[in-house]
């Protein structure tokens, strides 16, 4: 019996001419080209990715910065007016708007951190630049003083752990006019992390500007998303180092006792409720001055957006202390970190292990990098930095106070110079780690009497350079090093920068 055959389908559709060689190369030109916007297609998503990757950590913290409450007139019932007039607040905008500033500045913070800039933008600096600096010629050199009456300043103090920054940031804290916050990015560091170097230490970096500049501007809400437990109704008992701000203890912030809350950094001389963030706020905007000390800013350049944000007047004081000393004082206040450094000293091993010797370079080379970068005088630092020794502080404190408020344009109060002469003559019995009284004659170089000579050794050859910028002297021996005829500092004035 035959079988029908039933005829199988050609592989493409028997069109006309479409079996031909040539509609054949057409087919397969058209499938390389689909192939070719597939392959685009996923670049660009790949590069997204990669970006949202890297700059993940930024836009989160970022974001949350941008996140002010909806209305500064709800918190406390303060009047919508007054607040959008002192301070400047960017409410007034439309969302649409606020959304793509918050963008734009998110993508061009991203390609700073990637090194990159538009091209008409360095045409723009380029030429502003050159007209500064022929202006500048022509104005000659002045020593900053105070500019135009009833301006107000903001004052940073930025220094590193155990430089006596509490000490001297107490100059700023005594004075009446002066809203003064003590470490407040103590906050961010602990809420927020990052490994140290490359993206995620600019990242940081960007961080701490970004919340320093609304800090300036008296909006300390920013700091509600970096205070735990978080603030509630814009009250918070966990304001790190309450105690050492006089304007966050004084009348009307200082608010009735409550019973029953903790509150680990509270007022030293009277008992408040806890920190009502929107009175600090207005406290802030009430006073004339504002001012504060952190020891979390490492690169002196990162400040440039804030030295030239025109609803500031930026005064930035580096104080700097003989590393051999800062390190003497931290292997007391943070033993445990320098647990590696006392096992070498006790051990009598030849050499330290090179991280440790690399973190100290590390720190050093900052330090320098920032002050030659403040010495050379750039454009937008230009009277807006003073590099301050502890050292000369300790030896002549009235008279270094007075050079600081005369750089930050700030009228000295007989109230401050008070608080120094009586503690800077301090008993002996006074003078513990985190105290902020001195007997200054004896303090400052109390650490060479203690110190092995060998720990100075390794001091001096990792930070030899910040050292010779900043007029410590090497010592050559172990006799050198407690010789008290034998001074170890080179006598500088003040660094004023004009």
């Amino acid at each position: 019996m035959a079988r029908s055959r039933v005829p199988t389908a050609p592989p493409f559709p028997m069109e006309k001419g479409l079996a031909s060689p040539q509609d054949c190369r057409d087919f397969l030109h058209s499938l390389r080209m689909r192939s070719k916007y597939a392959l685009f297609l996923a670049f660009v998503v790949v590069v997204f990715l990669f970006i949202e990757k890297e700059n993940k950590i930024i836009s989160r913290v970022s974001d949350k910065l941008k996140q002010i409450p909806q209305s500064l007139a709800d918190a406390n019932s303060t009047d919508p007016g007054l607040v959008l007039a002192e301070n400047a607040s960017l409410l007034s905008l439309s969302e649409l708007d606020s959304a793509f500033t918050q963008l734009q500045s998110r993508l061009r913070n991203f390609s700073l951190q990637l090194g990159l800039q538009p091209a008409e933008e360095k045409q723009e600096a380029a030429k502003g630049e050159e007209e500064e600096e022929e202006a500048e010629e022509e104005e000659g050199e002045q020593p900053p003083g105070p500019a135009e009456a009833g301006r107000r300043r903001h004052v940073l103090l930025m220094a590193t752990t155990r430089t006596g920054s509490s000490f001297v940031g107490e100059f700023f804290n005594q004075q009446g006019n002066i809203f003064y916050l003590f470490e407040p990015l103590w906050h961010i560091e602990r809420t927020v992390s990052f490994e140290p170097g490359g993206a995620s230490a600019a990242g940081s970096a960007l961080v701490y500007r970004d919340v320093l500049q609304q800090l300036f501007l008296c909006d300390l809400y920013v700091l509600e998303h970096f205070i735990s437990p978080l603030p509630e109704d814009h009250l918070t008992p966990g304001m790190f180092r309450r105690g050492s701000s006089r304007s966050l203890c004084e009348e009307p912030v200082c608010t009735p006792f409550v019973k029953k809350v903790f509150e680990k950094y509270r007022c030293k001389n009277r008992r408040c409720g806890p920190l009502n963030v929107t009175l600090a706020a207005e406290a802030c905007r009430r006073k004339e001055h504002m001012a504060l000390k952190a020891v979390r800013i490492r690169q002196l350049e990162f400040l440039r957006p804030l030295a030239e944000d025109p609803r500031l007047d930026l005064r930035v004081i580096q104080l700097v202390r003989d590393p051999r000393a800062v390190l003497a004082s931290r292997m007391v206040a943070f033993a445990g970190k320098y647990e590696p450094w006392k096992r070498w000293l006790a051990e009598g091993q030849d050499r330290l292990r090179e991280e440790e010797v690399q973190r100290l370079r590390g720190h050093c080379e900052s330090l320098r990098a920032s002050a030659e970068l403040g010495l050379r005088q750039p454009a937008w630092l230009r009277g807006r930095y003073l590099l301050v020794r502890y050292e000369d502080v300790a030896r002549r404190p009235l008279q270094k106070a007075r050079d600081m408020y005369r750089f930050a344009g700030i009228p000295l109060t007989p109230q401050v110079e008070d608080w120094i002469r009586r503690n800077t003559q301090a008993p002996r019995d006074a003078s513990g780690i985190y105290s902020t009284q001195k007997n200054s004659s004896e303090q400052f170089e109390k650490w060479r009497f203690g110190m092995p000579f060998k720990l100075a050794q390794v001091v001096q050859d990792a930070c030899g350079p910040a050292m010779r910028l900043f007029g410590y002297k090497l010592a050559r021996d172990a006799a050198a090093l407690t010789n008290r005829s034998v001074s170890l500092l080179e006598e500088r004035g003040s660094f004023w920068v004009t």
